[in-house]
């Protein structure tokens, strides 16, 4: 079967799947901003995966898988407005702009973004441009890294034993620099950090967070292109996060508390090329819970 019957063949799935599930139309004029989650395809949402197939435009950034975008319908226009840490970028007012025009001109059009639009992701100020402009809008959520990426690595966000509070955070202002944060209060109020765009300041971040009381050998991950094929987690701790940080030249999540030892046990995908889990890797006595 060729590739043009393949993918006419999964559109035609994609379209029985809206039926069945009564997905909205995607009018003319109108923008979806659609999360496309942390870099598996299988992971963006049905809803998502429907604005794709149906789109005259879209707009994707770089950390989107691109095997989404071989789902778009034939004649689909395909636009790159990607963000990278370091490289020459789309400004973020041309894209908004460019956004509207193609929404008055009829189009529908989406803007595919990595993980969830509305967390670290610039959605929001996307959204705002549309609405003083009048265009009406979507938000179609996605599987955020620091749910996904997580999940995939064998960390979960949340454990009862560990934790029952979790904060993310990002490591990259609008400015580029670290954001001017209240790393006291954060340090002691969140058992499990995830850390957003922060693999330039890992080494600043946990040398803030130690100072602040954070154990220097609580554990720590670096985990890179989360979700992809190419995935790598590196185990390590708060001390060495900055040394771990910067082996990797690939987007990164940080992750920061004790459920990162879950690790050991919950690493799904390790256990499928045959490494053998550890089903006991907690040693502290249990938290409290109310349940």
């Amino acid at each position: 079967m060729s590739a043009d019957l393949i993918n006419a063949a999964e559109r035609a799935a994609i379209q029985r799947l809206a039926r069945a599930l009564a997905l909205p139309a995607f009018e003319p004029g109108w923008v979806w901003l659609a999360g496309a989650g942390p870099g598996d395809p299988g992971l963006i949402t049905a809803l998502g995966l429907h604005a794709v197939s149906r789109a005259d435009v879209v707009l994707y950034d770089a950390l989107v898988n691109k095997t989404l975008l071989e789902l778009a319908r034939p004649g689909a226009e395909l636009i790159y407005a990607g963000k990278r840490a370091g490289k020459r970028s789309c400004k973020q007012s041309d894209i908004s702009r460019t956004l509207v025009s193609l929404a008055r001109k009829g189009k529908c059009v989406l803007r595919l973004k990595g993980g969830d639009p509305f967390v670290f992701g610039r959605g929001a100020e996307e959204a705002l441009s549309l609405a003083r402009a009048q265009v009406p809008f979507r938000i179609v959520p996605g599987v955020t890294a620091g749910i996904g990426g997580l999940a995939y690595a064998g960390i979960p966000a949340t454990h009862r034993d560990t934790n029952h509070v979790v904060t993310f955070l990002t490591g990259h202002g609008a400015d580029g620099k670290l954001p001017d944060l209240d790393w006291t209060s954060i340090s002691r109020g969140s058992p499990t950090i995830v850390l957003y765009m922060a693999r330039k300041y890992a080494g600043e971040i946990a040398a803030k967070l130690m100072a602040a009381g954070r154990d220097t050998d609580e554990a720590a991950a670096v985990i890179s292109n989360a979700s992809f094929p190419d995935q790598t987690v590196r185990i390590t701790t708060l001390r060495e996060l900055g040394a771990a940080a910067a082996e990797s030249t690939a987007p990164a999540m940080l992750v920061v508390g004790e459920n990162v030892k879950l690790h050991a046990s919950l690493d799904w995908l390790g256990a499928l090329a045959g490494k053998t889990l550890n089903p006991e890797p907690l040693s502290h006595t249990k938290i409290s819970d109310a349940g």
